[in-house]
């Protein structure tokens, strides 16, 4: 039958698969093959069929001219092999099936679907109280654990254990060890850490699992190739011997007098902070008050400031009129004055007798009176542009220079305007208090207003304000 029917060479259409049960790592052989012999154990017939189930992945291993080479089958898997359906093999099923002779390869598959699932307790073992001076009474514990790994990421999986057969057995003793080696670390060193006492260590059950999980997950991955799917506490046993009872009751007394302490120490706290806030509270209130205080007093002289500007006012507005009602009685005056001059010269006896009207007197009387009149009216306008800056004299010959206009001055007084007011009137105001460097001034001429001291025509005025007088230490 040639070539194909020689069972020397690992027989015909081999099925390649994997019906084991509890298995990790697997290595298929032929079934008449025999273990670790050398040719016929990793003989591929040509046309035998490759079957991978769901869960699995068959790795062959195989030898080239570059070194030893791995292809990765992933299941669901079920077909004849040949350089057509399996193209993973193609480089080296060429020569080889051409001539009718099967090829090398080392197949193995690896389960994926098996969960590596176990519980166990790990014996009694001394913990310590956080409690220095309780050292030498040390209480025993167990502590029952389960945990649930499996196989994820397969080619690291294969770098930690090789290609080699490989049972869940074999695994779990690895990994009992190293588990509970961790957990007694972490259970040791809980009373000190969370400063507790060692005989209420079971109530800090979750955190411990918290504390196990997060640092288990990443080594059991990195140490044994398997993702941790979970690992948990189930419980504590702490055994209740005499030296559990002597350090319970110790323990017990050293907790009572520290919540005393703490009781004691929590009052004081309570107390200081009540004293805190009531006086928190004063400084608020006489805060509050002496800002009403302040607030009224300021609204006071404010107050002040504008009656007085306002008085001031009316008192320059009612100057003007008295001014104006004496140039007016001023002139009456002398019109009537005038006039009766005009009579009394009418009747002036220049000589030549008689009682009749003289009319060179009455010339005389008239030119001298119009005379006198001119000179009273020019007499009065003087003391009318006097009175009045704004209104200038009539033109005249004789007459003397006017005087120079006067400055006049508007001042703001909460938002309102006052004035106007003439140098003197402000230096009044200056000396009152209603006039201040900061107080806002303006005149014609001005764009805006400007604060009175920086006017270099009112700094003379603030320079005559004695500052306040010295207080005697």
């Amino acid at each position: 039958m040639g070539l194909f029917s020689s069972k020397k060479e690992g027989g015909m259409m081999d099925v390649i698969r994997c019906d084991e049960k509890d298995f990790l790592i697997w290595k298929w052989r032929p079934q008449r093959s025999e273990v670790n012999s050398t040719n016929k154990e990793n003989a591929i017939r040509w046309k035998s069929s490759l079957r991978v189930k769901d869960g699995e992945v068959a790795v062959f291993l195989y030898k080239q001219k570059d070194g030893v080479m791995q292809d990765f089958i992933e299941g669901p898997y079920d077909k004849i092999l040949d350089t057509a359906n399996l193209p993973v093999l193609s480089s080296i099923l060429g020569a080889a099936y051409g001539g009718g002779s099967p090829f090398q390869a080392e197949v193995y598959f690896i389960n994926l679907s098996q969960v590596i699932e176990f519980k166990a307790t790990v014996p009694y073992f001394n913990i310590y109280d956080f409690d220095p001076n309780l050292s030498r009474f040390p209480i025993e514990c167990a502590v029952d654990y389960q945990i649930i790994t499996q196989v994820s990421d397969y080619k690291n999986f294969i770098k930690i254990y090789r290609l080699q057969n490989l049972e869940i057995s074999e695994v779990k003793a690895k990994l009992k060890p190293f588990i509970e080696r961790n957990i007694k670390g972490l259970t040791s060193n809980l009373p000190k850490q969370n400063n507790i006492p060692a005989i209420a260590i079971e109530s800090q059950l979750d955190s411990l699992n918290v504390e196990l999980s997060t640092r288990l997950n990443g080594e059991i991955e990195s140490v044994f190739g398997l993702t941790s799917k979970m690992i948990n506490i189930d419980s504590i046993r702490i055994n209740e011997d005499e030296k559990f009872y002597k350090l319970k009751a110790l323990t017990t007394d050293i907790i009572e007098k520290r919540l005393k302490t703490q009781n004691v120490q929590i009052d004081a706290e309570i107390e200081t902070f009540k004293a805190q806030t009531e006086l928190n509270i004063k400084n608020l209130q006489d805060t509050q008050r002496i800002n009403v205080e302040n607030t009224e007093e300021s609204l006071r002289i404010q107050r002040e400031q504008y009656e007085k500007a306002q008085s001031l006012q009316t008192e320059t507005n009612n100057m003007d009129l008295m001014k104006l009602k004496i140039q007016t009685d001023a002139q009456k005056s002398i019109l009537t004055a005038a006039a009766d001059s005009l009579g009394e010269m009418g009747n002036v006896n220049l000589g030549g007798g008689g009682n009749n009207m003289n009319p060179a007197g009455m010339m005389t009387g008239m030119m001298m009176g119009g005379a006198m009149g001119n000179q009273m009216a020019n007499m009065m306008n003087q003391m009318g542009n006097t009175m009045n800056p704004q209104s200038p004299p009539p033109p005249g010959n004789n007459q003397m220079p006017p005087p120079p206009p006067s400055v006049l001055y508007f001042l703001a007084v909460n938002g309102q305007q006052t004035g106007p007011f003439n140098l003197q009137q402000l230096q009044q105001l200056v000396m009152n208090g209603q006039l201040q460097r900061n107080s806002f001034v303006w005149k014609q001429g001005m764009q805006n207003w400007e604060e009175a001291g920086k006017l270099i025509d009112l700094q003379n005025l603030f320079g005559a304000v004695p500052p306040p007088p010295p207080i005697n230490p």
